[in-house]
């Protein structure tokens, strides 16, 4: 389910900034898809058996504009009145608003609010991430999930080669996604990945922010699609012996297998209404 197009939290990395997703005017100019909640429950109405629906990957559904525009939380009390269930990404705490729904949707069937968590210091987040929360106030949006039995999932990606991959900086992470209890972490290999256009607004931010790192990246890695970080195994390994010793999903595939299943006992009854 993608409500809008483009996004306004600045991340420096943002993939979705690639010249392949055809994003034809400037990023900041939000297309939003006025009959979102008209087409959602459309095709809800002629569902005979209830899913999961995701949303967030592309584009985040809780941006400025949805302030004031409402189109996400109309779509969740559509997702609430037909007995659907929720995998939701974000990285703001404007999600908190709607945390009434979200707590009815689990009840009801199954939700499961995703936040992303990429860097532990506030000040390198704000440079990084710099129009949306804090990691701070992420974590504190987690906590309020897990106070109301709201499973979670962590995205801790992507990892900068030479900014944010340091064992501090994931220590860190980790520590507060154990303490918040979340079920699982996605994370692919410690790095990122860059393609064009995606590229090109990376870089820029390297010479606004980090002097010389733009260089420095070149010259390891040229126009590679994959940027591992040279520390990746390592970090890999802390972030998997953290994730077994205190029972969360570190593999992506199990995380998304989560993601995506709804308990049988909602599907059955669906069938039956």
């Amino acid at each position: 389910m993608n409500i809008y197009r483009g996004c306004t939290h600045g991340c420096i990395y943002c993939d979705s900034r690639s010249k392949c997703y055809q994003f034809p005017h400037a990023f900041e100019d939000i297309e939003v898809k006025q009959n979102a909640p008209d087409l959602l429950e459309k095709a809800l109405r002629s569902k005979r058996k209830s899913a999961m629906i995701g949303t967030g990957a592309m584009s985040d559904p809780y941006m400025h504009c949805e302030e004031e525009l409402h189109l996400t939380r109309k779509c969740l009390e559509i997702i609430l009145r037909y007995g659907f269930g929720l995998a939701i990404q974000t990285k703001s705490d404007r999600i908190l608003r709607d945390i009434d729904l979200l707590d009815k949707i689990n009840k009801n069937a199954k939700c499961v609010v995703q936040m992303t968590l990429t860097t532990f210091d506030d000040h390198l987040c704000s440079l990084l991430e710099p129009n949306v929360c804090n990691t701070t106030r992420r974590i504190e949006v987690l906590e309020e999930m897990q106070k109301r039995g709201i499973p979670t999932i962590v995205w801790m990606t992507p990892i900068l080669p030479f900014i944010n991959d340091t064992e501090e900086n994931i220590t860190s992470i980790l520590k507060e996604c154990i303490r918040v209890g979340v079920k699982g972490i996605i994370d692919f290999g410690m790095g990122l990945t860059l393609r064009e256009g995606d590229r090109e607004y990376y870089y820029a931010a390297l010479d606004r922010h980090f002097p010389g790192m733009k260089e420095r990246y070149i010259r390891r890695y040229g126009n590679a699609y994959e940027l591992p970080s040279p520390k990746a195994r390592e970090l890999e390994d802390v972030f998997q012996r953290a994730c077994q010793a205190n029972g969360i999903l570190s593999k992506p595939e199990d995380c998304f297998h989560y993601m995506s299943s709804l308990p049988e006992k909602y599907q059955q009854m669906s069938l039956f209404e």
